[in-house]
């Protein structure tokens, strides 16, 4: 049995049909835990995520925002409860390559090679995994970067790049294997706010695309921007799922208001 935390009163949120994924959503997560040993990373969860839906996932450190986006495509096994992606159930039995190919996922320090140029970054795992030729491939890479505004950065290396033109390579290099989900971990995280903003821009081409995103971020201006829910989260567990103005204006639980007050005030 999962021991209970501390939540300061706060109850966690539970759809009306726990146990009954919905249809039409593109995710749909059922009493979902992580566990490392006896601790309990996720704790039981239960929400949907909508075809092109915006989500963006707050919380203080340590409250299991970027293991949840990380069992999306199985960087983190669960261990118990379902995921549904697309209506196909992610476990043990499923293909890491294919899930990969649907769920592409942004990581915080960019993950390039350093020894490819952007456009090799960029086409490696489409010919490997998709089997597509050198051609089909540069051909895509080149259509995200311009997609992503730095096409005239194909032939450069990671090195001779910003942080913001290396977070964009990134993105350009997670959408050359055609996901229909992208996990962003902290996205912003060292970029200045000109950067940001093509990022905002970015991810609401792909939701404008009907891509789907989750995206983990500290930047509350950000997360007000381009969220169209927020999922709020301490210790392993949701406490609130509501649009951002909602969110920013009136939190729903104590433990919201407090880490607002501080996010404020730091």
């Amino acid at each position: 049995m999962h021991p209970e935390p501390d939540l300061s009163g706060a109850a966690p949120v539970t759809p009306d049909a726990v146990g009954t994924p919905s249809d039409d959503a593109m995710i749909s997560v059922r009493n979902m835990s992580k566990l490392y040993g006896d601790f309990v990373a996720l704790d039981r969860l239960n929400f949907d995520v909508q075809r092109g839906e915006k989500i963006v996932v707050l919380g203080p450190s340590g409250s299991g925002k970027s293991t949840l986006i990380r069992t999306f495509n199985r960087i983190e096994p669960h261990d118990s409860g379902s995921i549904l992606i697309d209506g196909t159930l992610i476990d043990d039995k499923t293909n890491l390559t294919q899930l990969r190919c649907m769920v592409g996922m942004v990581f915080q320090n960019y993950n390039l090679f350093p020894h490819l140029s952007v456009v090799d970054n960029c086409t490696l795992a489409p010919q490997l995994v998709r089997s597509l030729s050198r051609k089909e491939a540069k051909d895509m890479a080149l259509h995200f970067l311009r997609q992503v505004g730095i096409p005239e950065q194909a032939n450069k290396y990671p090195i001779q790049l910003s942080g913001g033109q290396q977070q964009r390579v990134a993105i350009a290099r997670a959408l050359c294997m055609q996901p229909e989900v992208m996990l962003f971990d902290e996205p912003t995280a060292a970029l200045d706010p000109e950067a940001i903003t093509g990022v905002v821009s970015i991810m609401n081409t792909l939701a404008e695309q009907g891509i789907t995103t989750l995206c983990v971020t500290h930047e509350m201006a950000f997360s007000r921007h381009i969220a169209d829910k927020i999922i709020f989260m301490d210790r392993g567990r949701i406490l609130e799922i509501t649009p951002p103005e909602e969110f920013f204006t009136t939190p729903q639980t104590e433990r919201a208001q407090n880490f607002l007050n501080q996010m404020i005030r730091y």
